[in-house]
């Protein structure tokens, strides 16, 4: 009789370690998701796309940039349907090379890990073109939309033809002209009815101007073959004048006692510390061989 209570006992232990096992197994087993960082690259001065972090799961993210966590932008919740998407609004300081990171943190934490994302490098871009002297200057070349930015002067009908433009203002200082100080920018071709808008952005980590004329036979196209007759037209922005107010004194001739006297009066001054700039308008169009582009029919197949 207790040999067969032992044998029970036995077999009651082997069973409580197979439960135990079990388990353990099922707390570990956590999937972890995805998080990808994209956009945010921006230009200075300018304008800066907003940082986004795509998840393969909903939650949180919290965005830094040069490990530091971004202002505003901690423990974002992504959208609650696929695509699971977060977004941080970051305006950059400086050109040049940033690093961005984010952290993870997925609504459903018994099914799925934390998780850090993969660094993200963004060169935000500087204007393409240094200070130079003169009025409003351009710089202006052209790509095929389906070149993969080769620069040429010569397009197909049917072709995009991607206007690129850097221009500077000496009256402001010989500064770059940016989305900062523009107020408006626009491509126009003659007798080619719709005004194209040039739009800043940043391309290839440089800032610059950039708008497309299509060209082919479809309606809206432009189609007349030969050289193309555009014109570039930037107007920039006013620049008010900057004041401050200095104490000056002056001498005044005042009577005292029936006696004329001389004496220091104070008072304060307003003075011009930097002068206001007026909006200008600058204009560019090819002249001779500079930058100028020519569209040629489409080829034919000969029978």
């Amino acid at each position: 009789m207790k040999r067969i209570m032992s044998i029970v006992v036995t077999g009651a232990m082997a069973l409580g370690s197979v439960v135990a096992f079990g388990v353990g197994t099922a707390s570990a087993a956590q999937t972890t998701p995805t998080v990808v960082l994209s956009g945010a690259a921006g230009e200075f001065p300018g304008t800066t796309p907003p940082l986004v972090a795509t998840t393969s799961v909903a939650g949180s993210v919290t965005f830094s940039v040069g490990g530091a966590t971004i202002t505003g932008c901690s423990s974002i919740a992504t959208s609650t349907a696929t695509p699971f998407i977060a977004t941080c609004s970051w305006s950059a300081t400086a050109a040049g090379p940033v690093v961005f990171g984010a952290s993870f943190v997925p609504t459903d934490t018994t099914d799925f890990a934390s998780v850090t994302a993969a660094p993200y490098d963004v060169t935000i871009a500087p204007p393409i073109q240094g200070d130079t002297t003169g009025p409003i200057s351009f710089i202006v070349d052209a790509v095929g939309s389906a070149n993969n930015c080769g620069i040429q002067s010569q397009f197909v009908v049917g072709d995009g033809i991607v206007f690129r433009v850097a221009a500077n203002d000496a009256s402001l200082g010989g500064a770059a002209l940016t989305s900062a100080n523009v107020s408006s920018a626009t491509l126009t071709v003659t007798g080619y009815a719709t005004t194209i808008p040039l739009a800043y952005a940043n391309h290839g980590g440089l800032g610059m101007w950039t708008g497309v004329l299509q060209t082919g036979t479809a309606a809206g196209d432009y189609s007349p073959t030969g050289a193309i007759p555009y014109t570039i037209t930037m107007n920039t922005i006013a620049v008010p004048a900057v004041t401050k107010k200095v104490h000056e004194t002056k001498l005044v001739t005042v009577v005292r006692n029936g006696k004329r006297v001389v004496k220091h009066v104070g008072y304060l001054k307003t003075v011009v510390v930097t002068p206001a700039v007026p909006g200008a308008t600058g204009t560019f169009s090819p002249s001779h061989t500079l930058s100028v582009l020519t569209l040629l029919a489409a080829p034919v197949t000969l029978k």
